[in-house]
This record gives C-alpha cells, sequence and structure tokens, in this order.
C-alpha cells in the first residue's frame, strides 16, 4: 500500500504558532470522507504518534490531521501554566484554529488520554461538524489511579538522563511540559474535573477504546464515556495492553476504528 503523501502547515493564533501535519489518504473515486483529527497525550507531540497516522489513512482512506498544542513539540512555547479549564478550552483555541486554517468543515475527533478528553469536547462544541468521536485511554474525571501513575511517572523522570527523552521531541520545553502535566494533575484544585457535563452534548457516534490494564485509568472511565454520551456508543477493550494501544496493539486498533467508521462520511 502507497505511503500517504504529507504537508507540514504552521497556525498563527493569539497566544503562539502552532505545528501541524496533514497524511493524505488515496480514497475511491467518489468517497470523499470528513478527515480524521488527532489530539495528542499529556507528554505528547505529532513526531510521537509515529507511524500511526499513515497507517490510520490507509486503513480508512480518510485523510489524517495532527498538530502540537501550544507548548508541544514543534508549536511556540506556551506563555504559562495550564488553567484548569484547558481540557474543554482546547476546542475553542487551538482546535479552532486548526480547523480554520486547514478548511476542515467536518471531522472525526480521535484523542488519546487527554487528548480524548479534549476530543470529547470538540465533538461537543462542535456537533454540528463531528460526525464521529474516538477516545483512547481517555479520562473521563480525575480517579486515584490516574494520579498513582502520574506520581509514578514524576518519579521516573527524576532519575538521571530521564528528561532528556521528552527534549528529543519538545526541545527546551521538555520541563514545562513534565511540569504541565503533573502539577495541574495534581493539584488541589483540578481534583473535582470531569467531563460529564461535556458528554452530554456529543450527539455523534462514539467509539472508546481502553487498555485491559491502563496504568493511568480503569475501565470504568470507557464506561462512563460511552453511557453519559447522547449519542450511540461503543466500548472496545484491548486485552492485555497498557495505556498507548495504538502502540500496543495496532492493528487491533486500526481494524477497530475502519470498522466503526465505514458508515461515517
Amino acid at each position: 500500500m502507497t505511503t500517504p503523501a504529507t504537508d507540514e502547515t504552521w497556525i498563527d493564533t493569539p497566544h503562539g504558532r502552532l505545528y501541524a501535519k496533514r497524511w493524505r489518504a488515496t480514497p475511491a473515486a467518489g468517497d470523499a470522507r470528513c478527515p480524521i483529527v488527532l489530539l495528542h497525550d499529556s507528554l505528547g507531540c505529532v513526531a510521537l504518534w509515529r507511524d500511526f497516522p499513515a497507517r490510520l489513512a490507509q486503513a480508512t482512506g480518510r485523510d489524517v490531521i495532527a498538530y502540537d498544542r501550544l507548548g508541544f513539540g514543534r508549536s511556540d512555547r506556551h506563555s504559562g501554566g495550564l488553567e484548569t479549564t484547558f481540557v474543554r478550552d482546547e476546542a475553542d483555541h487551538a482546535f479552532a484554529a486548526v480547523c480554520a486554517r486547514m478548511g476542515i468543515d467536518a471531522f472525526v475527533a480521535f484523542g488519546h488520554s487527554v487528548g480524548g478528553g479534549m476530543a470529547v469536547a470538540c465533538a461537543a462544541r462542535f456537533q454540528h461538524a463531528c460526525r464521529a468521536l474516538v477516545t483512547e485511554s481517555a479520562q473521563a474525571f480525575v480517579e486515584d489511579r490516574t494520579l498513582d501513575g502520574i506520581r509514578d511517572a514524576q518519579r521516573a523522570f527524576a532519575e538521571p538522563g530521564q528528561i532528556e527523552r521528552l527534549a528529543r521531541y519538545h526541545g527546551d520545553k521538555a520541563e514545562w511540559v513534565l511540569g504541565a502535566w503533573v502539577d495541574t494533575w495534581l493539584a488541589p484544585a483540578f481534583r473535582d474535573w470531569h467531563l460529564d457535563d461535556v458528554l452530554a452534548n456529543v450527539r455523534c457516534p462514539v467509539l472508546a477504546i481502553h487498555g485491559e490494564h491502563d496504568e493511568y485509568g480503569s475501565l470504568v472511565h470507557p464506561e462512563r464515556i460511552a453511557a453519559r454520551v447522547g449519542g450511540t456508543a461503543t466500548v472496545e477493550i484491548v486485552r492485555d495492553c497498557g495505556h498507548v494501544p495504538h502502540r500496543e496493539h495496532p492493528d487491533r486498533v486500526l481494524l477497530t476504528v475502519e470498522t466503526f467508521l465505514k458508515s461515517v462520511r
């Protein structure tokens, strides 16, 4: 199968410039389908999706678009910390700017981890444009298991040489990226955060993917997402899998998403 062609785009926003990349699929003649927009996790960026966007474009026959949130990857630095509303704010800020710049008037939202929560917010905010929602390892509220996982990661990143792993992808923003994740989620002000009111405004079909042994969230999360959205929902539990199903079991995730999106235009 031919590797999709790619385009890179820089998007100016009031808060800084964002980096985005598009993988162009080759759909069947007359079969125009809306693109999939990927929203990355708390330590992620476009590069950390690795070959998944290209494979997703091939599997679904859709363009795939991923972007670095402000402060991450190749996007500009973030000027401060994250607000407690940062998950839902993504829809009105960077996501809206990406859609406007790239001429996206209909989309499938696909988010991993906290990006899954942001994808929920985008689906709720743009009900008229969101054709389907895929969450992968998304958190729907602040669970003790999530906080324990973050504390474990914080200790691991304190070991010599570990922050350099992030610097490969985020450059001199790596310390900020780690701090934004740890400090925001562990803050007392964030303890009561949840997606319940946002989920109720999601009207499109939903696929909630979750690893059986996800170290950052129990199976309560996909169940809660499916139970509280306003549209139809399917839960897919990936066996023998942790927090990153698209990396640990890519073929399973690709087939599941391809099947889910077959009737979505």
